[in-house]
């Protein structure tokens, strides 16, 4: 359920498989706001939401990375909707590492979706949901991004530093009403890493919702999906560079 109180849930990313499977667990008697590109295009994402129960779905246009069109997006949805309840970061891009260590611009693009245009996201919603005193903002952060492996480590870059950047707006924003929780799943087995072979203690984009939706309405502050996922990574911080570094690919 929405633990928020009155507000809208809105899901930026409106067709992330996550995005909407935790939509569904958020959406009994609650406005759900799906926004993605093409925003026409979300009937079956709509109908899934509206068979979860929510009072409204509504569908807005939303380019994660038109950094200039957040702001003016951000008001609007206040505007027609009252203060955002739940604002749910779910986009973001895998990228091709093997491509991006040689084409600069494709490696700028992967960061450019999966950091640069969730902070500029972030900081809109964060001034919003100030002003009303109330709200809360989900990060998905990565575990790629605890200790970044040469495999990866253009897209785990990226969530490193937004999983840095959340923990300080995190902090930030304690006291004011705000919360932030900040998501850290493991392998998750769906179109994103659709080719891919799964990694061990991997997830479904259901089952790192219902930890999302758990963890939002314990009022946590992280979760890590599995949860054995954390001391594993813990061990992992401590393995020295000459070990790390010759890890499978």
């Amino acid at each position: 359920m929405n633990d928020t109180g009155a507000g809208p849930v809105v899901i930026f990313g409106g067709r992330s498989e996550i995005g909407i499977e935790l939509a569904q667990r958020l959406a009994p008697k609650a406005t759900v706001v799906l926004a993605a590109r093409n925003a026409d295009r979300l009937d079956k994402q709509v109908a899934a939401v509206c068979g979860a129960g929510a009072a409204a779905v509504h569908t807005v246009e939303f380019d994660a990375d038109d950094l200039a069109s957040h702001g003016p997006l951000v008001d609007k949805l206040v505007g027609e909707f009252g203060p955002i309840g739940t604002a749910v970061l779910a986009f973001g891009i895998l990228g091709d590492q093997a491509r991006a260590e040689t084409d600069a611009a494709h490696a700028v693009a992967i960061v450019h979706t999966d950091y640069v245009a969730q902070i500029s996201l972030l900081t809109h919603l964060a001034t919003a949901m100030r002003a009303a005193g109330r709200g809360a903002l989900v990060v998905f952060s990565s575990v790629a991004g605890i200790r970044v492996r040469r495999a990866n480590y253009v897209y785990g870059s990226a969530k490193g530093g937004l999983d840095g950047f959340a923990s300080g707006l995190a902090d930030a924003l304690h006291g004011s009403g705000v919360r932030l929780l900040i998501v850290r799943p493991g392998f998750v087995i769906g179109r994103m890493t659709d080719g891919m072979d799964p990694a061990p203690l991997s997830s479904t984009p259901a089952q790192v919702a219902e930890a999302t939706a758990r963890a939002l309405s314990n009022g946590r502050r992280t979760v890590w999906v599995p949860w054995a996922l954390r001391p594993i990574f813990f061990g992992m911080k401590l393995l020295p560079q000459a070990v790390w570094r010759r890890l499978p690919r």
